[in-house]
């Protein structure tokens, strides 16, 4: 990967990125296998957990690397991993963002149980927001939890659920009562069965969690009944803006993938790079991407001293950075030509993957949406 400029990152951060960077570049022989895979890869996973990168995501009192989960050093990281490869990227972030609320709202049994099997890479975590009919409308989830007795019953249909079918344990939305909650349940749990009835066009572990009585102790409530969407909006406070940095890694790499292409074919007696239009193409998305870069860091140390305070920074972040991503990805393709369009090549691999992340972790239209709201209040103030 390209050094490129840091905005000001500290040597810690400086120091983290090297080291991520160069897990990715020792996944780069199996990355074009790991990005086609709907089950964990047993290479990726093996590499990541012997780095011990996943110890960023969990508190350091259950074997993680910082006091309380770092935005900016998780943004550092899937930045250098989605340069390389989706499917390290989505292992590494999923492990936080599966088991965050266990962190900071699981009953000491639990998070005993389950956190330092996380930060090892032995325990996967996943978050099951969205069913068959529900997808950003999460008010209207059908999913059902009820105390009976020392234990919670949960019945309901979770839908694309990333890491459904290899985590150990889920993070459950659920309505109970007339508010909602979040409930731990153990992958194992009788009554607990998964099916794969979609995948989409960048592959990557998923598929349909459905509920059927499933009775877990009381104590894996995760917080106070009724704080659900609190303890979810907590979650995206902290993550949401890494996914700017995963969506500037696949920029980063797009663009590379263009430089290696135009600067060695000749066209017309000179360099593609200094044909027609490609220099400005070129030009115009190193531009983005540093403005994006900058902004995304910005957002990420803003998130890290103050995640709830600083979501409208995190979701500029993420719109910004994702839609600049889809931007640079597509001139990269035109740029190359007919050999941008090859199956199998890590720019295809690179325009499938970039198509997404303005979806996921909330779309651009629904972020949006959000922003003008908070401006429109903040103006009225």
């Amino acid at each position: 990967m390209t050094d490129a400029p840091s905005f000001e990152l500290t040597a810690p951060y400086l120091a983290l990125q090297s080291e991520a960077r160069a897990l990715a570049a020792s996944c780069a022989d199996i990355a074009a296998r790991a990005d086609e895979a709907d089950r964990f890869d047993p290479d990726i996973r093996q590499r990541l957990a012997a780095s011990g990168l996943v110890d960023v995501v969990v508190a350091a009192r259950y074997g993680g690397r910082y006091e309380t989960v770092d935005s900016l050093a998780v943004t550092v990281v899937r930045e250098a991993f989605a340069f390389e490869s989706a499917h390290l990227d989505s292992m590494f972030a999923m492990q936080g963002i599966g088991s965050f609320v266990v962190s900071h709202h699981g009953s000491d049994a639990v998070r005993d149980t389950w956190l330092p099997k996380v930060a090892s890479l032995d325990a996967i975590g996943a978050l099951a927001l969205t069913e068959p009919d529900v997808g950003s409308d999460l008010r209207a989830i059908t999913t059902s939890a009820a105390a009976d007795g020392d234990e919670i019953v949960v019945n309901g249909h979770k839908s694309f659920i990333t890491n459904a079918g290899d985590a150990d344990f889920y993070s459950v939305l659920c309505r109970e009562g007339d508010a909602y909650s979040l409930v731990l349940v153990p992958a194992s749990t009788p009554g607990v069965s998964i099916t794969a009835p979609h995948q989409i066009i960048a592959p990557h572990v998923l598929g349909d969690v459905v509920f059927e009585d499933v009775r877990v102790p009381l104590d894996h409530r995760l917080g106070d009944q009724g704080n659900g969407f609190k303890l979810m909006l907590s979650t995206l406070a902290t993550f949401r803006v890494s996914v700017g940095g995963a969506a500037v890694g696949v920029a980063q790499a797009a663009l590379e993938e263009a430089l290696a292409h135009t600067t060695s074919r000749e066209q017309f007696g000179m360099p593609l790079a200094r044909l027609g239009g490609v220099p400005a193409s070129l030009a115009t998305s190193w531009v983005e991407i540093e403005m994006a870069r900058a902004f995304v860091y910005r957002a990420a140390a803003a998130a890290a001293r103050d995640p709830l305070g600083a979501l409208h920074l995190s979701s500029m972040a993420k719109v910004g950075a994702t839609e600049m991503a889809s931007r640079v990805v597509d001139r990269s393709v035109q740029s190359m030509g007919r050999f941008g369009l090859v199956r199998g090549s890590k720019i295809e691999r690179l325009y499938r993957e970039a198509r997404p992340m303005r979806i996921y972790e909330g779309s651009t239209e629904v972020i949006l949406d959000s922003l003008a709201k908070k401006l429109v209040k903040d103006r009225q103030r």
